[in-house]
Order: C-alpha cells, then structure tokens, then sequence
C-alpha cells in the first residue's frame, strides 16, 4: 500500500508538472496564431490539431503501453512535450518573417502543436497506470488525480506564465516566445523526474489486449444507434463544441478588450480555479443529492445563461474586466456540472462488460467536439465577435432540450 501510495504520488507530480507547461501555453495560442497572420478556419485548426492528435493517437498509445509498458509510453510523452515546447518558443522567437530549415514560421507552429498533440495523448496511459496501481476501491479516487493535476495545471499554469510576458498592453501584440520555453523546462523537469522515480506498474505477465485494432469503428454505430445512450452521446458533442468555441475565442475577445498578455493569463487561471473548486467541493457533493439528470440541466442552463450574457455584455455599453469576471464563472461551473453526470450517465446506462467501449466513444465524442469546436468558432470569430457566444448559446438551448429527454439510470446494471 505505501508502494502504491508513493507511485500515486509520483504519477500525480510528473502529471501536474507537464500540464503546467500546457496551461502555460494554450491561453495566448489564438494570439501567437494571429500574429503569425493566421485567422478564421485556419486558426481554428491551430487549435484542433491538438485535440484531432489526442482522438487519433490515445488508443494507440494506450494499447502499446499494454504491450511494453506504461513507464516508457509516459517518459515519450514526456520527452516529446519537452522537445515540441522548445521548439515553438525557438520557433515564435524569430518572428513573423523568421523561417526555419527552409520552412515559414507557421507550418512550424502547426509542427509544433501536432508534436504537443501527440505527447498529450499518453494521458490515458497515465489512467491506465494508475488502474495498475490501485484496487477497486480506490480507483476512483486514484483516477480523480488526474483530474485535479488537469484543474491545478490550468490554474497554476497560466499564473505563471503571467511572470514571462510583458504587462504593458502596448505589447499585447508581439507574444513572447518565454512561455514555450517555460513549458518546455517544466516538462523536462517532469521528465527527469519519471526516469529516475516512476516505477513500472504494469506486471509481466499482465494480458494484453491485442485482439482488436486500435480503432473500433463499429463501436461507434453499435451505442449510437441504443436509444438511451446514443442520446447521451449526442448531448455530449454538442454541449462540448459549444464550450469549444467558448473556449478558443476567449483570449481573442480579451484582446479585444486591450488586455494585455499578462492579464489574459489571470483570466485563463480564474477559469482553472473556479474549474478546480466547482469539480473538487461543489460537484461531488451534490450529483449524490440530486442526480444526474438533475446536475446536467443545472449545467447546460448555466451555460446557456453564461454565453448570453456574454452577448447582452458585447451588445450593451458595460465593459470592463470585472463584467467578464462576473459572467466567466456561469459557464465554467455550468459545464463542471454537466460533464462528469453525462459521464455517469453514460456509464450506468452501459453493461458492465461494455464500460470501457462506451466510455471510450464518448471520449471520442468529447475530442471530436474539441476538433471541431475551435474550427468554427474562430471563423465566426472573424466575422463578429458575438457570433461564437450567439452560436453556443443557441447550441445549449438546444442542449437543455436533449438534457430533458435523457432516461434516469437504472436501479441495476444492464446486461449486455
């Protein structure tokens, strides 16, 4: 036990350490993409890279991992975001007429955020490592880790990248390349730390899961097409494309409101605290006291209210940081809410030996969104600031909708 306690220990270090350098870099992507002279879709798909490399390569890293290991999976993931960090602060270092081996500076930034992609989709193995590691009984608090290193590197993260960026708002629009290198230090850090600490969990003669390919496409067909889940799945798209949007155009609409790259980055680390308290104390305590159903109305219409204000805000003459810091929390504690009961949702409403396939689709489910999601609201974006607001905004309405329609879970399990 003290063995596994240690290793928990040390898999939720090396995990936060990493996603510092992500909540690092993400906030002030949209602007270094902007200043390279991408806008519209092609922005968009700046951002979706990250998330297209997580849907692709999570199941092909979880699955070798089975194979060889989760210690050297997660030392690669590791080495990659140090090397793919590094390289983008090198890479934004030389301006937006600085070229690299014969190519300009923005192939080098969607290089860049693919490798960063690729790196990132050894999460899953670092939830298989801690399944390793822990009993039934303590999984659940075990797979929880990972989801608090996510809340605390996305509140830490962006605070400390506040310390490597000008304040001035007059230069809001030359990003500095600091914060690549930043994470890319941290990561390295991270890295260090696994080599000389992070034990292997997996045992040798541990079966391995080769029977299936990396990818089952009838998956998706099989529980999108069960009336109870398949309506689980869909809500699940559309609430989170809309909280994509949200979220890729946010530091676009602070820079339109002349916040400075510094300020971006306490914004960004506000959503990461209220992420972290409203998932950690308000959640937990009340899905066992009201359900799931519940929780997720209380979600989707918390969103839907967040994104409206966000227009009446656009639309009407109030202006200011402490608006949005005002409005910021209606959404963000919208979707603590409505994520994790859909995930239980979806969970119950599976057979015992088909969790991990449905699970796994509606992970899929949720990276598609995050695909897509950035790609259209950052080309509406160029067209009017309140377009992605007006768009998620009706996308919730219509998620309050499908909300209404799920089944309660049953009393018992399925059966398949």
């Amino acid at each position: 036990m003290g063995a596994s306690k240690s290793a928990l220990g040390l898999i939720f270090l090396t995990i936060f350490i990493d996603l510092l350098g992500f909540g690092i870099l993400m906030p002030l992507l949209p602007r270094y993409g902007e200043h390279f002279g991408l806008e519209g879709a092609p922005l968009g798909m700046l951002m979706a890279s990250f998330s297209l490399m997580q849907f692709l390569f999570a199941p092909v890293w979880g699955r070798i991992s089975d194979r060889v290991g989760r210690r050297p999976i997660l030392l690669i993931g590791l080495a990659g975001s140090t090397l793919f960090y590094g390289l983008f602060g090198y890479a934004t270092s030389l301006g937006a007429t600085g070229s690299l081996w014969g190519l300009s500076i923005v192939p080098w930034l969607f290089i860049c955020r693919i490798g960063q992609g690729l790196a990132g989709a050894t999460i899953p193995t670092a939830q298989a490592y801690i399944a390793d590691i822990t009993g039934p009984e303590q999984r659940a608090r075990g797979m929880a880790l990972i989801g608090a290193a996510f809340g605390l590197g996305f509140t830490f993260g962006p605070i400390l990248g506040a310390m490597f960026v000008p304040e001035s708002k007059g230069t809001a629009d030359i990003p500095s390349s600091a914060p690549g290198y930043v994470a890319s230090i941290l990561s390295g850090v991270a890295l260090l730390l696994a080599i000389v600490k992070l034990p292997e969990s997996r045992q040798s003669d541990s079966a391995t899961s080769s029977r299936h390919g990396w990818l089952d496409a009838g998956a998706f067909a099989r529980f999108l097409g069960h009336p109870a889940i398949g309506l689980i799945l869909l809500t699940m798209f559309l609430t989170t494309f809309a909280f994509a949007q949200f979220e890729s155009t946010l530091s676009l609409l602070t820079k339109n409101f002349n916040y400075s790259d510094r300020q971006n980055f306490y914004v960004f680390a506000y959503i990461g605290f209220i992420l972290t308290l409203s998932q950690g104390f308000l959640v937990r305590r009340l899905v066992p006291k009201l359900g799931e159903k519940r929780m997720a109305i209380i979600g989707t219409t918390l969103m839907t209210i967040g994104f409206l204000s966000l227009l009446v805000m656009l639309y009407s003459a109030v202006s200011g940081s402490w608006i949005l810091y005002v409005i910021l929390p209606l959404p963000t504690v919208g979707f603590s809410c409505l994520n994790p009961s859909l995930q239980s949702l979806l969970s119950r409403h599976t057979a015992d030996d088909q969790q991990g396939g449905a699970l796994g689709v509606g992970q899929s489910m949720s990276a598609l969104a995050r695909i897509a999601g950035p790609v259209c609201g950052i080309a509406l974006h160029k067209y009017g600031e309140s377009l992605p607001y007006l768009a998620a905004g009706i996308l919730m309405a219509a998620g309050i909708a499908l909300v209404g329609l799920l089944k309660p879970p049953p009393q018992t399990q399925p059966h398949s």
